[in-house]
């Protein structure tokens, strides 16, 4: 190559290199603006740290309160669920969070926008308008489309949209918290209700009980058998039967008090035929710790997807140092002059990219990075506690389950032999060969067991719906489903 033809190609290589050098000054700033050394250290709790075993034998069905048999329950529950202030807040909540997410969806693609602008203006004579136009009132009208996309090179709308996705299935993961929760909470209440209503059969019957005690000592007293002091203890027992009805009076009426409110019918008396204990089925549960409870919970489920919208807000935030590109482009009309606008001279048109680029903010974007990395360690701690409480309320109900099945089965057979005890006294005063004190004995021992009975069935009934609410209450992960919206 001649030294004449290496001077002629100078001219057009110059500006490309130039180019190129301006690009590698302008990569050397934005170095200036970096994100190292600004980590997460929480860590999430696995399966095996929490001891947890393999997947569950039963599976429950979102709608478990139908395991029991019993069509009022059922209905009771669907009041709830249909009527509740709450749920329908949580509901509110979900559609904020789902709007929010389709905003964002829609920043993604080509945005266009249109614009009519008309003005009367006085220019002014001293500025950079010449004249005729300087110093004159003149009519300015402006007809123009404009469209932009941002090119997202480096992820920060993904990042946004993957955030607002776990904001989403959060919030829809706290929505079935509160549903199970509220369903939970009409189950209980209902079977302390069928629990108060078996105590008040047995407390009605010890106050006859008494009454016939003390009939029977009056008749001896007269007979000249026993004295007044006989007569008077056997009198001071009923009162205190008489308050043991009022005060299971009490507790029914506050227990249907609660359900009407937890139907939303706070004013209405609440018409239930409440059934016997035996009459309500009962559900048989693993009693293990399964491994796959991390994923059965709601409030498991939204602490984990808070923790995903965390993490992906971090990625937004690193991606704010790096440079933002936009296709910006615009036509239309503008003419000094209405009855110009529309003139073929009026056309006006431009296109191009807009880039910024952070080379020197003032740490703003490290001090926002360590915002969204303190907000995971937050995450990802709240989530490790939910999942402590969890496994800690499983296991409790569990122990209670095996408890009380222990506890039954003493129960069972102390009143087998109260009962036994019972049917000898009456065989013996039907023989004559004892008096009905003995049978009145014998059966106060047999409604204390009874008594002890009602309640620990209640506590099965409602140990059954703890463990259930505590395994999930059936709730369905519908994460993979939203992510495909």
């Amino acid at each position: 190559m001649t030294p004449s033809s290496l001077s002629n190609l100078l001219p057009r290589r110059a500006p490309r290199l130039q180019q190129a050098l301006l690009l590698a000054g302008v990569l050397s700033l934005a170095a200036c603006a970096n994100f190292s050394g600004i980590n997460p250290h929480a860590q999430a709790l696995t399966a095996e740290q929490l001891n947890l075993q393999g997947t569950a034998k039963t599976e429950i069905s979102a709608q478990w309160w139908e395991s029991f048999g019993d069509a009022q329950l059922n209905r009771l529950v669907a009041d709830a669920l249909a009527n509740s202030p709450s749920l329908r807040v949580a509901q509110t909540r979900l559609e904020r969070v789902q709007a929010a997410q389709d905003s964002l969806r829609g920043s993604e693609g080509p945005q266009l926008n249109a614009s009519l602008d008309m003005t009367r203006q006085l220019f002014s004579a001293t500025s950079i308008y010449p004249p005729p136009l300087g110093g004159s009132v003149r009519n300015i009208g402006t007809l123009q489309f404009s469209g932009s996309w941002e090119m997202d090179f480096f992820g920060k709308n993904r990042a946004a949209l993957n955030a607002a996705l776990g904001q989403e299935q959060a919030a829809l993961a706290d929505a079935q918290a509160a549903r199970m929760l509220l369903a939970s909470s009409v189950a209980r209440t209902y079977f302390q209700l069928v629990r108060i209503e078996a105590q008040l059969g047995i407390a009605k019957r010890t106050l006859a009980q008494r009454e016939q005690n003390r009939n029977l000592v009056q008749d001896r007293v007269t007979a000249g058998l026993d004295t007044q002091l006989e007569l008077q203890q056997s009198a001071g027992a009923l009162p205190e039967a008489r308050l043991q009805i009022e005060i299971l009076q009490e507790q029914k009426q506050l227990a249907l008090n609660a359900l009407a409110a937890l139907t939303s019918k706070p004013n209405t008396a609440l018409a239930l035929d409440i059934p016997a204990q035996a009459a309500i089925k009962s559900v048989a549960l693993s009693a293990s710790m399964p491994m796959d409870l991390l994923a059965r919970r709601p409030d498991i489920a939204a602490a984990k997807q808070r923790v995903r919208a965390a993490s992906s807000e971090i990625d937004v935030a690193k991606a704010q140092f790096y440079p933002n590109i936009n296709l910006i482009a615009f036509t239309g009309l503008s003419a000094i002059g209405f009855d110009k606008l529309t003139d073929a001279g009026s056309e006006q048109w431009g296109v191009g990219p807009a880039i910024r680029l952070p080379i020197f903010d003032g740490g703003r974007l490290r001090a926002n990075l360590r915002s969204r990395t303190a907000d995971l360690d937050a995450a990802i701690e709240s989530y490790n506690s939910v999942v402590i409480d969890a496994v800690h309320d499983v296991a409790d109900q569990i122990a209670s389950t095996q408890a009380i099945q222990k506890q039954q089965a003493e129960q069972t057979q102390a009143q087998a032999n109260a009962e036994t005890a019972y049917s000898i006294a009456t065989q013996r005063y039907q023989a004559g060969l004892g008096t009905y004190l003995h049978v009145l004995a014998a059966e106060t021992a047999v409604l204390a067991q009874r008594r002890q009975a009602a309640d620990l069935q209640a506590r099965v009934l409602d140990t059954q719906v703890q463990l259930m609410r505590a395994l999930g209450g059936g709730h369905q992960d519908t994460s993979a489903t939203l992510a495909k919206r």
